[in-house]
């Protein structure tokens, strides 16, 4: 089950009367910094966008992903802490290398989600190699950005890359529905068709919608 919806997502998420005990929201939201979306105003004063936020990400069990110091703003405003918290970093000529993952009262299994070895020569190692292991993911992830010259750039000024949302949705406990209020190129919607797991989007930019939906086809 994929559901989309083009809309507020306050409104929307007020109309589905979703069991938020069954539900994990999982989001890379505006950050608030001047990005230029195509209606969205990516500025708003500090008080009303975490107000916002709160508002928004409804379900206790959660996942964001941030700059580090505005997800321990965030925390503070809900006055919860992280149960876990993973290092995305990326090669780019902005001032900016690494983002933050947050993961809130929801356990993350970094065993369901392979990646290579680090000592691949080490004969241990190639033995798990031969019997064809993986390594567990780590929390650290080096996972370039969405680039202009990237296959999977659409016209959305912020992506995400499709492999950041798919460990996300990989280590996440299977018997959940994920919610994303801020849907914008569907790319969580990507990785939860993937791992075949319910979920929900909502997009209040009918360009960004029509994105997502492509993509999904």
């Amino acid at each position: 089950m994929i559901k989309l919806y083009h809309g507020n997502n306050v409104e929307v998420l007020d109309s589905l009367n979703l069991d938020l005990d069954k539900t994990i929201f999982v989001t890379d939201p505006p950050f608030n910094i001047g990005y230029h979306y195509h209606t969205y105003k990516d500025k708003m004063k500090a008080s009303e966008y975490w107000r916002m936020m709160k508002s928004v990400m409804r379900s206790k069990m959660q996942v964001m992903i941030h700059y580090p110091e505005d997800l321990f703003r965030y925390a503070i405003e809900i006055d919860s802490a992280p149960t876990e918290f993973v290092s995305w970093v990326y090669n780019s000529n902005t001032a900016r290398q690494h983002r933050g993952i947050g993961f809130w009262n929801v356990k993350p299994d970094f065993r369901k989600v392979g990646q290579p070895y680090k000592n691949p020569n080490d004969p241990r190692i190639k033995k798990r190699i031969a019997e064809g292991k993986t390594a567990r993911l780590y929390d650290w992830w080096n996972i370039n950005q969405v680039k202009n010259v990237s296959s999977e750039k659409t016209a959305h000024p912020a992506q995400m890359p499709l492999k950041v949302m798919e460990n996300i949705i990989g280590i996440l406990p299977e018997e959940f529905t994920i919610v994303d209020p801020f849907l914008g190129s569907g790319t969580t919607a990507l990785a939860c068709k993937k791992h075949n797991r319910d979920f929900v989007g909502i997009e209040m930019d009918k360009l960004y919608f029509d994105i997502a939906t492509e993509r999904l086809k």
